[in-house]
């Protein structure tokens, strides 16, 4: 779905989707932390992740405590097309991405892992999440380190031996660079509340991390 379109189309749009009470949590996937993680180390360290649209994905773990800023944006494609007007055609190689500045002291990095697989998107869904569809909105991974690699490799794996899921994970472990998005994309559930996309698909989404994780909810 461009999020883009008129607000009339929006409307159209939201008219057939399943409803949600506003603010109304979806339900967590119940799944174990990683059987290992990265360790702690002074000073921050940075996650980037994929998984549908950057302004829930952005919202969920600016919640978080211990992460310190979460930027949208984009990764996997190259500097030249690294904008949304290009990563909407689908072709760039881009995937809407947040990058998550964090203090491993408070917050590892296999719990944003965990909360990335239970609550802020489906990981079977393959290039698409809820409305949106289109391999920019792909599930995937983008370790900063060996460690963050391996880690994340592993609990793919961890997970898949757990069947939490009817179906298999398609989170891909890639690299490539991240480019920040436009300030208009920036903290855009804060901006804005009332925008329907943001009551329908990502307040949902805020309201089933607190509910699941509530001691990790700022």
């Amino acid at each position: 779905m461009n999020r883009s379109l008129p607000a009339i189309a929006v409307a159209a749009f939201l008219a057939t989707a399943p409803l949600l009470p506003a603010g109304a949590a979806e339900r967590a996937v119940a799944i174990p932390p990683p059987a290992r993680d990265v360790p702690a180390t002074p000073g921050t360290q940075t996650a980037v992740l994929t998984g549908g649209c950057f302004w829930g994905m952005e919202a969920v773990f600016e919640r978080v405590k211990g992460v310190r800023s979460v930027t949208s944006g984009y990764a996997g494609g190259s500097a030249g097309n690294a904008n949304y007007q290009a990563v909407s055609g689908e072709d760039t190689g881009h995937a809407e991405a947040i990058r998550i500045v964090f203090d491993p002291r408070q917050v590892s990095y296999g719990t944003l892992l965990r909360i990335y697989f239970s609550v802020a998107h489906d990981p079977t869904q393959l290039n698409r999440q809820g409305p949106d569809s289109g391999p920019s909105y792909r599930s995937a991974i983008f370790p900063q380190s060996d460690a963050q690699r391996a880690v994340a490799t592993a609990y793919i794996a961890q997970l898949g031996q757990a069947h939490a899921w009817p179906r298999p994970i398609v989170t891909r472990i890639e690299r490539g660079a991240f480019f920040p998005a436009e300030a208009f994309h920036q903290h855009f559930y804060d901006r804005n509340p009332a925008n329907p996309y943001i009551v329908r698909w990502d307040k949902p989404k805020v309201a089933a991390f607190r509910a699941a994780f509530p001691n990790l909810a700022k």
